[in-house]
């Protein structure tokens, strides 16, 4: 491959000045950063590319920090419950917590902050029932027997938990806390405003500053052993004090309650239908927090230097899906790739020049060790992040961690030179082009577009036991020949025809939760809705326990358009007789069992209703016509190159569209074709580590035979 140059961002250190020229001539360097811990070496502050400087707005800073204890940023933190034998009960606050990340906050007043909560009947507990001894460290509480309690504290960050978690996971010793300021709070917010002009000053080198990122980290807790205890990339419960809830009261016109963010511990993660004074609250946490990123954004164009925001961190209130991020100015954003579900959360963000793809992995001595494989890690991530690419493209990619650890692996080396190399092809042959979509389809959930993308993730691109069957679906969507939506209900309810301009219709999760809907179901306006968008020629998917909710005598709430219920204990007295496997056209790749993932226990099949895959009685995948619709049931799908083709033909079954499968299409779903019909161009991609042959149908259905090597991409004109 043509050895070229640009779109390419590496760290440096003070201990690798060498190393950093040498990779950014055979990488294609064309801009250079530092990183967290590490210092930009002077040496290189005359070099041929932009300079990125990693700057943080909430830490690094003790001094500010000690002098203004009050303006310490705040987290609310619940402890665990606790069961009262008698009278009284003594409920010891940073049971389970790292003690010097955090210290309860009583210098303000916790009789209107703090909130003691009898779990078992869900009552507040009067402030007259309960006190705090600030030397034990302990809440006393008067209580009713053998009930359970819990007391929602708020607590100042005295060590930011990202530095916390760089520290520990790079055995750094005696390294001094970095405390979390309060940008929000007006000595902090006055102070900050000098305090980036100074850094400005003082780094005249520095073309790019990098917001790492701007005032509330995402949760992040640790135990009392340094291990991380909980963790939500969305969550909000570290943006908060009693300054900004103040605003926020008297704005919002009524009280606040910890328990809107506390949410009987599950903190309003992902999975959890939001509140409506959730949802009030992070709106006008992105419209304060808007506001005073636009004035660091301004300030730094005013000093003649580029404004880029990192997908991380302290990014809470800069959901970059939301209206208010357009207002924000910001020249780039940066973020890294897990998969390609975090490459497309980057790539089709608006509203910016250029976005940044940090690929994986981090130059850590977690990977970077004796007896470490980086290469292997390094090639899983290119071709999981290649797919979304080869959709939506991002405008540069880069590293980070410390270069040190990386130059030790000259196959690393070599491996990411070649990556460089390809994605520049990549950008060349598709960037301001329009790939070939052939369906429209829309992911419906509580959240819509302000989670798009990040769907069924707690932190970044890591699977769980019970997410990764329901994740896999929409990592195969951001590699996929369809225009991708995310719709929420309030969409459908607010507007119906939202529908019109949709191919297919995906609900994916278990029941009760954000993803599939809960209550939601129960509002004619989106039953209705859907079920006339089916009926009249729409396709319906829906993955695990789609429409899953108990009332008015069903558990999936559309079973009838579904062609499945689950049974739950209710309907064991009705016989079940829909059991014969059918086979279909959605099946016609697989090579074996389908790998449903964690699949579902209980669901059977309606009458009339096909059933495709079950197991011992238990329907794994069934499809089922309503109306001039069709619907299809998927008990789970990790993401794997045959569910990928799986998925595909589910999309094209369910809108009537068999015929046109063998367009733009391999008969190896190993092997992939995406086609930018505007620009003249395809590239067909083998997206596995082995050598595959395919037989490759074009645009108009043509077709040749083609071998193609480990990881090859071969481009064509159409």
């Amino acid at each position: 491959m043509e050895h070229t140059k640009g779109r390419v961002t590496i760290p440096t250190d003070i201990d690798v000045i060498p190393e950093t020229l040498t990779l950014m001539e055979r990488w294609g360097a064309d801009a250079v950063r530092d990183c967290d811990g590490t210092d930009f070496p002077k040496e290189l502050r005359e070099v041929d590319a932009k300079i990125y400087s990693t700057y943080y707005t909430t830490r690094k800073d003790n001094a500010w920090a000690m002098a203004n204890p009050d303006e310490i940023q705040q987290m609310y933190v619940m402890t665990p419950f606790y069961t009262a034998t008698g009278r009284s009960l003594k409920i010891h606050l940073m049971k389970g917590l790292y003690p010097d990340m955090l210290t309860p906050n009583s210098r303000d007043d916790i009789k209107r902050w703090w909130e003691v909560t009898d779990r078992t009947t869900g009552e507040v507990v009067s402030t007259d029932k309960w006190s705090y001894d600030e030397k034990d460290g302990d809440v006393t509480v008067q209580t009713e027997p053998f009930h359970d309690y819990t007391v929602s504290f708020l607590a100042y960050i005295m060590w930011d938990p990202v530095h916390m978690y760089n520290a520990v996971t790079n055995s750094w010793e005696n390294v001094e806390h970095q405390i979390t300021f309060d940008v929000r709070q007006p000595k902090t917010h006055a102070y900050t405003m000098k305090r980036l002009r100074k850094f400005i000053e003082e780094h005249p080198y520095v073309n790019v500053l990098r917001f790492t990122t701007f005032f509330h980290q995402f949760t992040l807790i640790f135990d009392e052993l340094a291990r991380e205890k909980y963790v939500d990339w969305y969550g909000y419960s570290a943006s908060v004090s009693p300054y900004i809830l103040e605003q926020f009261e008297r704005e919002a016109g009524y009280p606040f309650r910890p328990e809107y963010i506390i949410d009987q511990g599950y903190y309003n993660n992902n999975y959890r239908i939001p509140t409506k004074e959730f949802r009030d609250f992070q709106a006008f946490q992105r419209r304060e927090v808007a506001k005073i990123v636009r004035e660091m954004v301004d300030i730094t164009h005013e000093c003649g230097r580029e404004a880029m925001m990192f997908l991380g961190d302290h990014w809470i209130g800069t959901e970059p899906f939301m209206d208010e991020f357009k207002t924000l100015g910001l020249d780039a954003v940066v973020g890294s790739v897990g998969n390609g579900a975090t490459l497309r959360l980057i790539s089709d963000i608006q509203g910016v020049k250029y976005t940044e793809g940090r690929l994986l992995p981090y130059f850590f001595p977690d990977t970077f060790h004796e007896g470490g494989n980086p290469v292997k890690l390094a090639k899983e991530g290119w071709v999981t992040a290649r797919r979304a690419i080869l959709r939506k493209p991002v405008d540069r990619i880069g590293y980070g961690g410390y270069l040190k650890l990386a130059t030790q692996f000259p196959d690393f080396v070599d491996y990411v030179e070649s990556v460089c190399d390809e994605f520049r092809e990549l950008y060349k042959n598709i960037k301001g082009t329009t790939p070939y979509c052939i369906k429209t389809v829309a992911v419906l959930n509580c959240w819509g577009r302000m989670r798009a993308w990040g769907n069924h993730m707690v932190h970044h691109a890591i699977y769980h036991k019970q997410n990764y069957s329901y994740a896999g679906v929409i990592e195969a969507l951001s590699g996929a020949p369809f225009d991708v939506r995310f719709i929420s209900f309030e969409d459908i309810k607010e507007d119906p025809s939202v529908l019109k301009d949709i191919d297919v219709l995906l609900n994916v999760g278990d029941a009760d939760t954000a993803y599939t809907g809960g209550e939601w179901w129960c509002d004619p306006v989106i039953v209705q809705a859907v079920k006339e968008f089916v009926h009249q020629g729409g396709g319906l998917i829906g993955v695990g326990e789609p429409t899953g909710h108990q009332a008015n005598g069903r558990f999936i709430q559309l079973a009838n358009v579904f062609g499945v219920e689950e049974e739950r204990g209710f309907t064991l007295g009705y016989d079940k007789y829909n059991w014969e496997e059918h086979s279909h056209f959605i099946l016609e790749d697989c090579t074996g069992p389908v790998d449903f993932g964690e699949g579902k226990k209980n669901i059977f099949a309606l009458e009339g209703a096909a059933v495709l895959v079950q197991r011992d009685q238990e329907v794994q995948m069934a499809v089922n016509d309503f109306g001039r619709g069709r619907a299809v049931y998927l008990s789970g799908l990790p993401y794997s190159f045959e569910n990928n083709r799986l998925l595909y033909r589910s999309i094209l079954w369910s809108t009537h569209d068999e015929e046109n499968l063998y367009k733009w299409f391999s008969s190896n779903f190993n092997v992939e074709v995406h086609a930018y019909v505007d620009s003249g161009k395809y590239c067909v991609v083998n997206n596995t580590y082995e050598p595959q042959s395919t037989t490759i149908y074009t645009g108009d259905k043509n077709s040749f035979q083609l071998d193609l090597e480990a990881n090859e991409i071969r481009w064509y004109e159409i």
